[in-house]
């Protein structure tokens, strides 16, 4: 059977990605269960399980893949500095695939303690979660130097849209940093995260290149929260110091608030040729709130 495409890791993102595929033609998607293959195969996607942490062989054929692109968007494990699943997926392949995307994440470049970071700034991890995407990006170049594959990696900061909100963590009463004092952040609706996704894989020119993508609107996670409380008629979270913050915050959740960077997205307008729709993130949570 001719593809339209691959998708592995058809998650929030990836089952999005896939169905906006399933439109121009037959698309796989792959997900880490046999549950979640029979819930996203009773939206009428081609949904089939691979569990990346086995020695499983890939649950599609040669002519599936071979020549078609791959949306690479499952995740690395929770421990360990690199990405042993994605090595398992590129190892039992059992063809080239013409293109693979890989979604990344803006956490590569590290803390740049709000100065912007381009395409060409230096990555530079801080945590074990950024270096696994780290070391993952160049598990993707190097397959495609061994294979003649293209390959595209999609730098992405934090996700939202709707049933991705975080709604609990306000309604919980968790605290962030004080606005005064956090440092501007990055951020992207899913459904434009998945217009990105789809130029990445069927535009010519984009080929063996790294983009970062989002909406081009800088506010602080604490402000983020804030706006979200706001349209959702929830208080506003609690603010603590940087100083206390640090102190009374997991590692992983003061790593989260306190990395600090401007992702500059100009080649994703200009080459991917990606005008975000959500651009305004006022607007952006609330039609979030409202397909809830």
């Amino acid at each position: 059977m001719t593809t339209n495409g691959i998708v592995i890791g058809a998650g929030y993102t990836g089952a999005r990605l896939a169905a906006q595929l399933g439109a121009y033609g037959p698309v796989i998607a792959v997900t880490g269960s046999d549950a979640s293959a029979t819930r996203l195969a009773m939206t009428g996607l081609d949904a089939r399980a691979w569990n990346l942490d086995s020695e499983q062989p890939a649950p599609f054929a040669a002519a599936e893949i071979g020549g078609v692109t791959l949306w690479y968007l499952a995740p690395p494990p929770d421990a360990g500095d690199d990405d042993p699943r994605l090595r398992n997926c590129l190892d039992r392949l059992p063809a080239v695939p013409r293109r693979i995307v890989y979604a990344s994440t803006t956490g590569v470049y590290g803390d740049a303690a709000g100065g912007t970071v381009t395409e060409d700034t230096p990555i530079a991890p801080g945590n074990e979660r950024s270096q696994r995407r780290a070391a993952a990006e160049a598990l993707v170049q190097q397959y495609a130097a061994r294979s003649g594959a293209e390959w595209v990696v999609l730098r992405v900061p934090g996700i939202y849209g709707p049933g991705r909100l975080p709604l609990e963590r306000i309604r919980r009463g968790g605290p962030v940093i004080a606005e005064a004092e956090a440092g501007p952040g990055n951020r992207i609706h899913v459904d434009d995260l998945v217009r990105c996704c789809l130029a990445a894989g069927t535009t010519l020119r984009v080929a063996n290149r790294v983009f970062n993508v989002g909406d081009g609107e800088h506010a602080s996670t604490s402000e983020y929260f804030r706006k979200v409380a706001q349209a959702a008629g929830l208080p506003p979270p609690p603010q603590l110091t940087r100083a206390e913050a640090q102190q009374r915050l997991s590692e992983g959740m003061w790593s989260f608030l306190a990395d600090s960077r401007r992702v500059d997205t100009t080649r994703m307008r200009s080459e991917l040729g990606v005008l975000p729709r959500w651009q305004d993130l006022d607007e952006g949570i609330r039609a979030s709130l409202g397909a809830d």
